[in-house]
């Protein structure tokens, strides 16, 4: 089962109410002028967009040693240096390519040369198996990133480099992928050995001054919010289903009351940033989002919120338990050895100016910090943009060359 937040509940609640107005009054909800292609890319998962648009499409699966099954794609490009990309919070593989190939990252890095691994984290559309568990099990939702950090990356890491053949990857994360990041090198950091770059596209680790409505609602109700969770059950949030999907991509093909709504449940968590929407994709962006996640791990959100730490999570009377103290220990930054470029937008409210200095400040080699010169540009932004390629990455590519040294030295082959 799944449920919303309260905030949450009610904006579904007032999104169905519009959507049931607009639906009445529309006989054919597929009337507007919008491309068959997009309609066609909202359905399609993310090995069928790689292979529809003519790029060499390999899907994977990966067990890691607490038993979660993840889907893996690569757009492959064999004998070059491999990039992996980890998406964000309620997102998946597709974030990386569903914009199409002239305006999403994924298509672009092949483009630039290198051979492109796209991974997904347990809980979401592509990683929602287990050897023991079902997602009907609570056992199996019990987990937040940290799992994600010290189980779903290193053996998603070795899977890409064992098959590739080198010693070290490039790697790009988004949001919660820069949280997983972070966790990786504190409590794994011989990992940092593994990666020749992290590429940290709206870096989250403190949350001091965030912004998201959700996740502040989250931290006000902290104990009610999870007390609830637990005694009724639940433990998906924002599940992304057919029903879900199909309502969705529906809503918001109109382009007056319920594109507004369909802008707002996307944003809601984030900002907004109209001028880099493009609109005519939100039918593909509402087909691939939201794409799952753990209640827990939206609570463990609410806690950093709270805590102002960068902290494990917080069991309360159980922290003697887990970690022989009274309070969970702070994870710890000053493992991350390897080279870090940071690239963060003015309107994100997830990961703040503010927060990303916090950040910044305790990260030992950081060899490129960046503010989009754009005062509106958001955490989505980053990687759905219209002018993400000439804000943000044009600029990483250059940064990720610049720091390679020949092929050779860090290839088995």
């Amino acid at each position: 089962m799944s449920l919303l937040s309260t905030e949450n509940i009610f904006i579904m609640v007032f999104f169905l109410g519009l959507c049931q107005q607009e639906t009445n009054a529309i006989k054919n909800p597929f009337r507007l002028d919008i491309p068959p292609n997009v309609l066609e890319d909202a359905q399609l998962d993310t090995f069928q967009l790689i292979y529809k648009y003519g790029y060499p499409a390999e899907n994977y699966t990966v067990q890691t040693e607490d038993g979660y099954i993840l889907g893996v794609f690569r757009i492959a490009r064999p004998g070059a240096i491999p990039v992996l990309m980890v998406h964000g919070l309620l997102d998946s593989s597709a974030t990386w390519v569903m914009m199409g190939p002239t305006k999403s990252l994924g298509y672009l890095l092949y483009e630039q040369g290198y051979d492109v691994w796209l991974a997904n984290v347990r809980g979401n559309t592509y990683s929602k198996r287990h050897v023991r568990y079902s997602t009907d099990d609570p056992q199996f939702w019990d987990f937040s990133f940290h799992e994600m950090g010290i189980h779903d990356l290193p053996s998603t890491i070795d899977f890409v480099l064992m098959q590739t053949g080198f010693s070290q990857l490039h790697y790009v994360g988004h949001s919660q992928g820069t949280v997983s990041f972070w966790i990786l090198a504190s409590e794994r950091p011989e990992y940092m050995e593994k990666i020749l770059m992290m590429q940290a596209l709206a870096p989250v680790a403190f949350l001091t001054h965030c912004r998201s409505p959700v996740v502040n609602f989250l931290s006000d109700r902290d104990a009610a919010v999870a007390f609830l969770l637990r005694s009724m059950g639940y433990h998906e949030f924002l599940p992304n289903n057919n029903v879900i999907n199909t309502f969705k991509r529906l809503a918001c093909h109109d382009t007056t009351i319920s594109n507004q709504v369909c802008e707002n449940l996307l944003f809601l968590i984030f900002g907004f940033d109209r001028m880099q929407l493009n609109e005519t994709m939100l039918p593909v962006l509402v087909g691939h989002t939201p794409a799952g996640a753990s209640t827990k791990q939206m609570h463990h959100y609410g806690q950093l919120r709270n805590s102002r730490k960068f902290q494990l999570f917080d069991y309360g009377m159980d922290n003697l338990m887990h970690y022989g103290s009274l309070w969970p220990p702070t994870y710890k930054l000053e493992n991350v050895r390897t080279k870090v470029a940071l690239y963060y937008g003015n309107n994100d409210w997830l990961a703040p100016p503010e927060d990303v200095e916090l950040l910044y400040q305790r990260l030992p080699n950081v060899v490129d910090k960046y503010l989009v010169p754009n005062e509106n540009f958001n955490h989505l932004d980053l990687i759905w943009g219209i002018d993400a390629k000439e804000l943000v990455w044009d600029r990483m590519f250059q940064v990720m060359k610049s720091q390679e040294p020949n092929i050779a030295a860090y290839s088995f082959k």
